[in-house]
Parts: C-alpha cells; sequence; structure tokens
C-alpha cells in the first residue's frame, strides 16, 4: 500500500494511491487525522486504511497527476539519520582513513523538510548545496532495545530522502548538525510504501540519484555497511523510537563534494532521489528570497 500526505481543501489530508488515482481517506472517514504519525501512533496495523480505501466512494478518487504533495508524516516525532554508511562514499570524503566501527548519528529538524515536488532551498550565504540519495524508515509503534530477531517489527514502511547538505557549513566543525539542518533542504517523499510491499530490511533495492537528468549516484540498498536491522539495534540501545519518527540510512558515493570540479545544486536544476519498488522523489531547486 502507497499512503501519500497532499493538501486539498484548504488542508492536510491522507490517500491511498491506486494506479493514477487517489483515494481521498478525509473523504471516505471525515474523522480520520490527516497525520500519519496520529494514526500509527492510535494503532501501527494500518490494515483499516486499507479497508476504508475498499470502500471510498467514486467521488473520493482523484487523479494523482496534478497533486500537491504534502510530507507522508506531516509532523514525525525526530528525525535519525545514519552518515557514512556506503563503504565506497567514505572513501570519497574526509574520512577515507577513518572507516567508522558503529552508526554515525545526527539529527534533522522538521523545519529542514520539504515535501515532492515542493522547492529546495539554496540559502544565501553558500553555493555549497549537495545531493544524497537515501532510503528513510517510518516508524510505526513505539520501541527499545530492539533485538536482531525483532528489528524489522517496528517498521511501517519507507520512503526516498533527499539529505540536502551545505557542505561548507557541515565541515566547519565536527558535529554535522548545522550544515545538515537549512530550511527546506530535506527532501521526503513522495509517499510511504508499507514495509510488507518490499523485501525485509528493504534489501536488494536499487538507490540513484539524478541530476537534471544525469545519473550521480547509482548503489544497492545491499551495500549498507549497518544494514536496517543491525541500525535499529544500535539507536535504540539509547533512544526510544516511537511511531511516525523517521531513520534515514545514509546515501551512496557519487555526492557532488567528491566530483572534480564540486557539483553543486542550484537555483534552476532538478533533483531526483529514485528508489527502486518505493519511488521518485522529485525537488526543483530555488535560491532563498
Amino acid at each position: 500500500m502507497k499512503i501519500v500526505g497532499f493538501e486539498a481543501s484548504g488542508g492536510l489530508r491522507l490517500g491511498v494511491i491506486e494506479g493514477d488515482q487517489v483515494i481521498d481517506l478525509q473523504a471516505v472517514d471525515a474523522n480520520l487525522p490527516s497525520d500519519l504519525r496520529v494514526i500509527l501512533q492510535k494503532s501501527g496495523d494500518l490494515s483499516h486504511l486499507g479497508d476504508l480505501a475498499r470502500r471510498a466512494p467514486a467521488q473520493a478518487r482523484v487523479p494523482l497527476k496534478g497533486l500537491k504533495y504534502a510530507l507522508p508524516v506531516a509532523n514525525p516525532g525526530k528525525v535519525v539519520c545514519l552518515g557514512l554508511n556506503y563503504l565506497e562514499h567514505v572513501k570519497e570524503g574526509p574520512n577515507r582513513d577513518n572507516i567508522p566501527k558503529f552508526p554515525t548519528i545526527f539529527m534533522r529538524a522538521n523545519s529542514s523538510l520539504i515535501a515532492h515536488e515542493r522547492a529546495m532551498l539554496r540559502p544565501r550565504v553558500s553555493e555549497t548545496f549537495d545531493f544524497e540519495a537515501e532510503l528513510v524508515i517510518i516508524v510505526g509503534k513505539r520501541v527499545k532495545h530492539l533485538t536482531m530477531q525483532n528489528a524489522y517489527s517496528c517498521i511501517a514502511g519507507f520512503s526516498c530522502f533527499n539529505d540536502g547538505s551545505i557542505r561548507e557549513f557541515q565541515r566547519r566543525t565536527t558535529q554535522w548538525d548545522m550544515g545538515k539542518n537549512f530550511d527546506a533542504t530535506g527532501g521526503f517523499g513522495p509517499w510511504m510504501v508499507t514495509a510488507d510491499e518490499l523485501p525485509p530490511g528493504a534489501k536488494g533495492l536499487k538507490i540513484e540519484s539524478r541530476l537534471n537528468g544525469q545519473v550521480m549516484q547509482s548503489d544497492n540498498t545491499d551495500n549498507m555497511m549497518f544494514p536496517i536491522a543491525e541500525t535499529l539495534v544500535d539507536v535504540t540501545q539509547g533512544m526510544t523510537l516511537e511511531p511516525g519518527d523517521l531513520v534515514v540510512t545514509g546515501t551512496p558515493s557519487g555526492v557532488g563534494h567528491a566530483r572534480k570540479p564540486p557539483v553543486w545544486m542550484k537555483n534552476g536544476d532538478t533533483i531526483e532521489i529514485d528508489i527502486e519498488n518505493v519511488g521518485i522523489l522529485k525537488n526543483p531547486i530555488v535560491d532563498e528570497k
């Protein structure tokens, strides 16, 4: 099942994608929350959304084309991000001689997130705006101290993420958070694909970024240094993950800063993140006013 957030009738709504149409779930049940996080907090089981979609009247169906997309999770509780999770990406950066033994964790603020087809902002203060294709986990239930045996049980679904990074600010200190949290730099979408639609742990999926149609990154989720189960086990040693939290799983090699000369996203560009059987996240780039 593909669950999409969108804007219509002056507010946020949730839909289930069926072919080239979206079934507006609020048109079936006006009391349904419009934030997937709230629904997950009530129950990690999303099968009732499929039941709603199956009994939707014709007037609840709207074309997918022209949809005004919103974030798949309107208000995530926290956004936990991994750096340095693909070996070839580690080798192309400043940590090439210091291969990490554990997942490298940083956080993103909700103000940095931007939905599918919305403009990502290149900030006034720096031209070093880089792209990072990433798979993102949407957490479906409250968990702590996960094990390798039960780690996948907390996953509601997956989506695409572009961890847009202002490299100049990321490199200013040993802490990356400033360069990872400029407003409207983190693309997230276009929808969530429920975990049952993908291989366990989203293994074996092609992941790619394209800048103005040119392939920049191309790899496979099998090549994560810290696969999804290991990552969730490590994170939940310390952090309780809650329904609607996001875990962003790192990027492959081919990013802009490693190219000679560097390739930065600029006004007028279009960046796409394409993950097999998940979707294509597309964002135009505009300069901050």
